[in-house]
């Protein structure tokens, strides 16, 4: 009887083992870990990629601040010089991440495109998450007028003591890119 319950319970936990391993390791629950560990800490960055459209972003000081943290989204406020109408917003979804750009003015009315971002189409690394451009925002971006938009595909990166990197591509050339300093966390 003995070695039977003892065969029952080897078999329960090799039943529940990949499942509770699949979940602990899940490239993206572990990048909004990486996310929230930043949680109230703003950092300095700076242009990257070399692509003169970003020539007024490099003359500009440019800060994230990871604020608006919680288990399944977190938002990050990026002000480029004195312009704070910026915020990326990182979410859990059923399917998987999804990424927003909400842009409002000083009084918190939206302007411009908003809310506008792509949904990850592959588990990315704990490190590396890409977004490409979801439904929704091509339907803005042409009723906008800017298709140039329609394939974009954003990148959002945590090294963890190194740097937290926001990434702009596009086929055919466009490449933008702001890397920031994580060993270094501005006072309040």
């Amino acid at each position: 009887m003995k070695a039977l319950l003892l065969a029952a319970a080897a078999a329960a936990l090799s039943l529940s083992a990949p499942a509770f391993a699949q979940e602990a390791t899940d490239p993206q629950d572990a990048f909004l870990a990486r996310l929230n560990a930043l949680c109230g800490q703003r950092f300095e960055g700076r242009v990257v990629s070399t692509d003169a459209a970003d020539a007024d972003f490099r003359g500009k000081r440019l800060v994230m601040h990871v604020r608006d943290c919680a288990l399944n989204e977190v938002g990050i406020p990026f002000a480029v010089g004195g312009d704070r109408s910026r915020r990326w917003i990182v979410t859990r979804t059923d399917e998987g991440l999804w990424l927003r750009h909400d842009h409002r003015d000083p009084e918190g009315v939206i302007h411009g495109y908003h809310m506008y971002g792509g949904d990850t189409a592959e588990a990315g690394t704990a490190s590396r998450q890409e977004f490409p451009v979801n439904q929704a925002s091509i339907d803005q971006f042409v009723a906008g007028g800017a298709q140039v938009s329609t394939t974009n595909v954003w990148a959002v990166e945590v090294h963890p003591g190194q740097t937290f990197a926001y990434e702009l591509r596009r086929p055919g050339g466009r490449f933008f890119r702001v890397e920031f300093d994580l060993t270094r966390p501005l006072a309040d």
